[in-house]
This record gives structure tokens, sequence and C-alpha cells, in this order.
């Protein structure tokens, strides 16, 4: 059977099994979980991998799932991704009433449509045609937010960084991983192409003050928030000095701004990220964002301790496999609806996996609303959900047929910027000294 005839073999299953896919989406959306305590998106995830009839890990890195699937004289290892959190939108229609937890970031579809390209790929048998193994992992905590929880838990030893897909990297699970590609969802009824986007550091920020009566004896006090107003405020002196090729984005918010509104705030929290372009761009915004909160600290005689926390590196993809995905979607949707997008603000986990081996992220409309607001919805279930799901299986067919020879070309012409796992841990440990 040629590629073209085992493509059409396997979105022929994926839309027998659409109810499905767009269930199990729908389904995830209407119970949203947040970073590392996303024990019910698991459950659903695993149910439906019985389901398939693969073989599974789970609570990989707390929640994380991953699935194999194996491919018949194998060259290369193959991973697919989605992600199984969600993000804090509390105004969101969908929210969790109790963690303001909602699906405002397409997360929901990314995982259908993993499971939906594991099932097309696996009922179709096409696995007898491919040349490589794939595993469909699914991954926990991509939005990096309760950056004071996280940061307990990496002391307490129970993960190691913010994001899933560190952890997964941190566990040795991409060791012998060649290529990796996922989907995000956004607004719209076109796909897009992307190149690259920010990496970041955060930081949690306490100040630390004097409690005192604040009508009666304020002069016996020393106030922490005034401290962190000033340290927010010098941080906004500074961004005239970020340079706009640097892409630089700070954007603290105050998690706890004192006791009690009768006593002069003595224990004052803030978490903030650094994002920039580059990672040397970061560091450089990075060591300004903390004279700016010493600052603060110094003007009104109170105490600052400064977290940093490593946060994601900057999104780079690979140019070849990029052209294969955007030959499916050409295909699927028509070339006239497939957009190609310049560097973006935004931040993913996946920018750490892209830095060791080669890998794509591209972007599946059938969304309304925006990004991480509270009127995000699925406009357009088949795209979000099945061309997603088909964009993905397709691509792992081009790359793993005849011999996997267009991924052994992907992975032969990558050049890493980390070799593998050693250099990667030692990077983010040198970069956070």
């Amino acid at each position: 059977m040629n590629v073209k005839e085992l493509k059409q073999k396997v979105c022929a299953v994926i839309d027998e099994h659409q109810e499905e896919i767009i269930a199990l989406g729908e389904s995830i959306r209407r119970e949203p979980e947040l970073g590392y305590k996303e024990f019910k998106t698991a459950a659903k995830v695993k149910a439906m991998l019985d389901r398939i009839g693969l073989d599974y890990e789970s609570e990989v890195g707390v929640t994380g799932i991953i699935a194999k699937l194996p491919g018949t004289d194998p060259k290369v290892d193959l991973a697919i991704m989605g992600e199984l959190d969600a993000v804090v939108c509390p105004d969101h229609p969908q929210a969790d009433p109790d963690t303001g937890a909602a699906h405002a970031c397409g997360h929901f579809a990314q995982i259908a449509a993993t499971m939906g390209a594991a099932m097309g790929l696996k009922f179709s048998g096409a696995m007898a045609e491919l040349n490589g193994n794939i595993e469909f992992w699914a991954t926990p905590a991509e939005e990096a937010g309760e950056v004071e929880w996280r940061k307990s838990l990496i002391d307490e030893g129970k993960i190691h960084f913010l994001g899933g897909k560190q952890e997964f990297i941190a566990l040795g699970k991409l060791d012998h991983i060649d290529l990796a590609m996922m989907i995000h969802s956004s607004s719209g009824d076109k796909c897009g192409i992307a190149t690259t986007s920010n990496g970041f550091v955060a930081k949690y920020v306490h100040y630390i003050g004097k409690e005192a009566h604040a009508g009666g004896a304020p002069h016996l006090g020393i106030n922490a928030l005034n401290a962190a107003e000033i340290g927010l405020m010098a941080i906004n002196a500074n961004r005239e000095t970020f340079k706009n090729e640097d892409m630089i984005r700070v954007h603290p918010i105050i998690t706890k701004g004192g006791n009690l509104v009768n006593v002069v705030p003595a224990d004052v929290r803030i978490e903030t990220y650094v994002r920039g372009k580059t990672m040397e761009a970061v560091l450089d915004g990075s060591r300004k964002v903390n004279r700016s909160l010493e600052a603060g600290a110094m003007a009104v005689g109170a105490q600052v301790e400064i977290v940093e926390v490593p946060g994601y590196m900057p999104r780079r993809n690979d140019p070849q496999f990029n052209d294969v995905f955007e030959q499916n979607l050409n295909e699927l949707v028509g070339p006239e609806r497939v957009q190609h997008f310049k560097h973006m603000g935004g931040c993913s986990d996946f920018g750490d996996v892209q830095h060791i081996i080669p890998a794509v992220h591209p972007y599946i409309g059938g969304m309304i609303g925006g990004g991480h607001a509270s009127d995000y919805q699925v406009q357009d279930p088949y795209l979000a959900y099945i061309i997603a799901a088909k964009s993905m299986a397709m691509t792992a067919v081009d790359l793993l047929a005849n011999g996997a020879k267009t991924a052994l070309k992907i992975k032969k012409d990558f050049v890493p910027v980390y070799k593998d796992r050693e250099e990667y841990l030692a990077a983010w440990a040198e970069l956070m000294k």
C-alpha cells in the first residue's frame, strides 16, 4: 500500500470514530483541572487507551501517561503529545467553581486529537507498514501557574520542573525519542505553521515587613505592600530599556497583599514571569527585574526574598518537519487556510523538547474567543478535533513510511542545542545560578 492509500485508510478510521473523539474532548472540557492535579482527566485518557488497546505507563510526572504503539522493523521513535491541564479563568462559563480552572487554551482538544490519531493508526493496521514506533504522551502542567505551590513540590522532591514535558525529560522519557509533534488549538477557521516563540524564567517574590496598627501606630511598622508597589513601579521604569527585538514580557501579580486591612502589611507575595525571545534576553531582563524588586525593599527598609524557578526554553520548530506537516494541512483544509506565524510571545515547555530533538507545534483552528479568556469556546468541532487528529496521523505516516526515510533525514539534519538530557539539565542549572 502506498503512502497516499495509507493516509486515506487512517483518516477513514478517524472519521468512523469522530463522535467518540469529540465526546472525549468535550468530557475533558467540562471537568477542567490545573497542572499536576489532572487526576480525572488522566483517568479519562487511560479509559480511552484501554478502549484502543494500547499498553501504557501512568503517573509519569504525577499525572502523565505514555502509551506505546509499535511499528514494523522500527528505525525511529516518534512521540505525539497532548496536554492534560487547564488554566485559571474563573469567569469562564465552564470554570470549576472551586479552583477557577477552565479549558480556555484548548488542551482538551489536543488530548482528544492525540487519542484520535492513536485510533486511526492502530485500528487501520497502518503500523504494519510503518517503520517506527509511536508513543502517545499525555503531559501534565503546561500552564506554568501556581509557582509558589509548584516550587514547594520541587523542594519536596516530587517534581523537578514547573512543566510536565520538562519533567518527562528529567525522568529520561525523551532519551530514546527521535522526533515529536503536537498541535495547539487556535481561534478562527484557519490553521498555522509556527516558527519560534519566547522562553521564560519564573519568580516567586516574598516581601517581609513589620506589622503595626495601621491607624494607631503605622510609623512603627514596615509596609511590605509599599515595598512591593515600589518594586513593581521600578520594573515599569525599566521597560523602556527592553529592546523590541528581544520581545521581553514581564507581567507580575500580587498573590498576597497582607493579612488584615487595619494591620500594616508584613507579608506580601508576588509571582511573575520574565519572558524573552532568547534565554540571553530573558536573563538580561531578569537581572533588571531583580534590581527593581530589591530597590522596593531598600526604599522602605523591608526585606525581600526572590526565588527563581526554571521556566521554559524558547520554541524552535524544525523547518523540514514543518514542511511535512504543512503539506498535510494543505491537503486537509486547503493552502488558503494555512497561515505562517512569525515569532510569538507565548511560551511552552515544548520548547524544551525542541532544544533536544526535532519537533513541531502547529496550530489548528476551530475555536472562537481569546486564549486564556472567558469567551474561549469550540466553534467548529470537526476542525478542532478531527482535522487535528488527521493532521498528526497523516504526518506520522509520512515520517515512518518507506523505511522512515523522511524521519531519518529530519533527524540527521537537525542541530540540537543540547545533545542529551544531561546537557539540558546542566544548562538549566547554569542558567539559574
